[in-house]
């Protein structure tokens, strides 16, 4: 099992059995901030955010330097904050602030694909290959449009060195999709396209591709001009080949064991042009939130290409289990019978989610500046949050 699987699976287990709420052991320092006044359309009601603030208390700690989180749900809305924007600084975290979400960007990179779709430009059931002459080798089975969005396309992943002081070195690398496609079809497939389910970020670069020779236009000014501009979404962006965060954001760190003794790395500033479209976006909670509303609402995609977000393929995954993934999202079924689609995402440095009902009436978004967002193991912060918050369903 892949990191990124295990880590699913672990959000999975999660949020089919943390229904108590939880709290990391650390003890309390500065209260998380009720930051209601830095969301947008965020409006207390009668919500009881105890628990979510408990689930965020005590932070920093070895855990994580920082956390942000916001929910909604019948009786109401909360966004708060708790641990420091930077090490030895004790500042908070910054109003508004943004962070990089990871594979949350395979939601706007689906809503942007299925937006052609609706408009005739691209079918779902096209062979990707007609749109994109020449990435695959010729005698390169089929892929469609479709198989790239819900992770049947069988197109595998590249090998790098996956040891953290590599990464470190390598972290200013720039990458273009097409070199990331030509180390990954040095792997043998794992099944035939449309066989099985296998989430990787090989579908979303060759989406991101997709989306640019079909407008004409980078997958950046896509990005902006289809979605973040007419939702009005201030801090949403693709960064290109600038490794910063630009605006207010809380720095991200990583432990790295030198010497035998561990060390928390600054790696807020990394590259992330080896994830294009399928993991390189920059937001905040309130834009995730105003674009989670917007989208599930049929304001951003309309039907029936929205569907295409909330249905499954009629497949199994490589490891035998029913198909989880949609076009862009995650089915997590609940103890009460109701589907939450989520979406989770992790980049050096930070952790990030997104999770709704099909209705709307209950969503969640978090940020975590965890020391070890890459890790198998789920972070502990993350997971009481998740906790906290589906104790609030």
């Amino acid at each position: 099992m892949t990191p990124t699987n295990r880590r699913t699976a672990l959000v999975s287990a999660a949020l089919g059995a943390l229904l108590a709420v939880a709290t990391p052991g650390a003890v309390l320092a500065a209260p998380p901030t009720d930051a209601a006044r830095s969301g947008a359309h965020c409006r207390p009601g009668t919500l009881d955010p105890a628990p979510i603030r408990a689930a965020i208390a005590g932070l920093p700690n070895a855990d994580a330097t920082s956390a942000q989180v916001r929910i909604t749900t019948p009786a109401g809305c909360w966004t708060g904050t708790s641990g420091v924007r930077k090490l030895h600084a004790q500042s908070p975290v910054p109003r508004h602030a943004r962070f990089r979400v990871g594979s949350v960007t395979k939601v706007f990179t689906a809503a942007l694909v299925l937006k052609l779709a609706a408009e005739g430009r691209v079918d779902l059931d096209d062979p990707v290959q007609g749109h994109l002459p020449g990435l695959f080798p010729a005698d390169y089975p089929t892929v469609t449009v479709r198989q790239l969005l819900d992770h049947t396309n069988a197109i595998a992943g590249p090998t790098l060195p996956g040891d953290i002081e590599w990464q470190l070195a390598h972290r200013y690398d720039r990458w273009t999709p097409e070199q990331i496609v030509r180390l990954g079809l040095e792997n043998p497939r794992l099944f035939s396209p449309g066989e099985k389910q296998h989430y990787t970020n090989m579908g979303y670069i060759v989406a991101g591709l997709l989306i640019e020779k079909v407008t004409g236009r980078s997958y950046a000014e896509e990005l902006d001009r289809r979605i973040a501009r007419p939702l009005g979404l201030r801090d949403t962006y693709a960064p290109g080949a600038d490794p910063r965060i630009r605006g207010p954001h809380a720095r991200g760190y990583q432990a790295v064991v030198r010497d035998g003794a561990t060390e928390l790395v600054d790696v807020t500033d990394w590259s992330q042009t080896f994830t294009p479209a399928a993991g390189n976006v920059i937001s905040s909670l309130a834009d995730l939130d105003a674009f989670t509303t917007a989208l599930f609402a049929g304001r951003v995609v309309p039907e029936p290409q929205l569907a295409e977000m909330f249905t499954l393929p009629a497949v199994d995954d490589v490891e035998g289990g029913p198909a989880r993934y949609s076009a862009g999202l995650t089915a997590m079924p609940l103890p009460t019978g109701e589907t939450l689609w989520v979406k989770t995402g992790s980049r050096f440095g930070y952790l990030a989610a997104v999770a709704s009902t099909r209705d709307g009436r209950f969503r969640v978004e978090y940020s975590i500046t965890s020391t070890d967002a890459k890790s198998e193991e789920l972070s502990a912060t993350a997971q009481a949050v998740i906790a906290a918050a589906l104790g609030m369903v």
